[in-house]
């Protein structure tokens, strides 16, 4: 089996190793735009060693925002910021991803220090926010939170061509992967799941009918994506909750998703429903992307309390997914893939400028 510093490679892109750097929101943009400190960030990680570096959600239209801090695909000015970006972590080794994605009913929140604990929900445009919040079915995720507007067939239309809109734009900026953001509670995922999807259309009721908006998303970004660069989405593997989306539906869709160009699962859960019982603890969702990868065929990235290189060297060693995805770790650590290589005894690859704080360097 491969560990955790093999390449990988999926279509024509060959990543140099196995770790990624999952998205993770920084609430720091202004009118969706990329600045200095997405270049720091982001670029951080580069230098460090992982394999993908991922922007953070990434908004589709401004509605589809969950703060208006948010990054954005949404206008071609988005473009050359991020351009300047993509090309500082192409040029370190690293390949340059973009998440793209709908906040659906948890739009219009204010980022979460600068609000109440969770954040202004929703968000008054006084202070910024809006009024369009759109989901599948009018259910609000949450008290106190905004009931959104049921989205019609013209509104989804538009939405799945603003998926394409933005994967031409993250490609002209310079980006090797596309991961469509289906996870969480956000807006595609709600069109999975029962508990927030009550719709009597040809978008809800059936499994069938309830993923067909991803299917459609995937192949509306597969027309204007590069034939020859992969295409990831990141989904919730279950709800946690009785009656809500699980891992047998999510084995299905990945069917589905991979017959129609989609070459990684990018295997997370929850966030669908508030105070659902999840059982974190290390490498907590795991067995999502193991069964997923096994059942599915299809390349899967695990994701979720995620720490030492010996725990994610196993889970690739073991054949539970093709990639790990960290996210608090490399906040903690942007350095963590050469700590690791020094931890398994794989080759070190410091930048040259850094190559003297080696450990044993003489």
């Amino acid at each position: 089996m491969p560990h955790l510093f093999d390449p990988l490679k999926l279509r024509s892109l060959q990543f140099r190793n196995r770790i990624f750097v999952s998205p993770m929101c920084e609430y720091s943009s202004e009118d969706g735009f990329a600045n200095d400190w997405h270049f720091v960030h982001l670029g951080s990680r580069a230098i460090g060693g992982a394999a993908l570096v991922l922007t953070e959600a990434s908004a589709v239209s401004p509605d589809g925002r969950i703060t208006p801090d948010d990054l954005g695909i949404y206008e071609d000015e988005h473009i050359a910021p991020l351009a300047r970006i993509f090309k500082f972590i192409s040029d370190h080794g690293a390949a340059p991803g973009m998440q793209l994605a709908h906040a659906g009913r948890k739009a219009s929140r204010s980022a979460p220090w600068k609000g109440t604990a969770h954040g202004d929900v929703p968000l008054s445009p006084a202070k910024g926010g809006w009024q369009n919040i759109f989901a599948p079915s009018a259910i609000a995720f949450d008290s106190g939170y905004a009931t959104p507007e049921e989205m019609s067939l013209a509104d989804i239309e538009c939405t799945v061509s603003d998926f394409a809109a933005a994967a031409r734009r993250a490609h002209a900026a310079g980006a090797k992967v596309i991961e469509i953001h289906a996870a969480h509670g956000y807006l595609l995922h709600s069109f999975l799941s029962p508990l927030s999807n009550h719709r009597k259309d040809k978008y809800g009721g059936s499994l069938e009918n309830r993923t067909r908006i991803v299917r459609e998303v995937l192949q509306a970004i597969r027309k204007v994506w590069p034939e020859d660069l992969p295409v990831f989405v990141r989904i919730s593997a279950s709800d946690w909750a009785e009656g809500g989306w699980d891992l047998d539906q999510s084995v299905e869709l990945a069917i589905q998703l991979r017959e129609l160009g989609a070459d990684l699962i990018d295997c997370s859960s929850g966030g669908l429903v508030p105070n659902a019982k999840i059982p974190v603890g290390a490498g907590y969702q795991v067995e999502f992307a193991e069964r997923i990868r096994k059942d599915a065929h299809i390349a899967t990235g695990a994701v979720g309390m995620i720490t030492s290189p010996q725990q994610a060297d196993q889970i690739i060693r073991t054949g539970q997914a093709d990639a790990v995805l960290l996210a608090r770790e490399l906040l903690r650590d942007p350095y963590w893939p050469h700590r690791a290589a020094f931890e398994l005894h794989k080759p070190e690859f410091w930048p040259p400028q850094y190559d003297r704080a080696r450990r044993g360097h003489k």
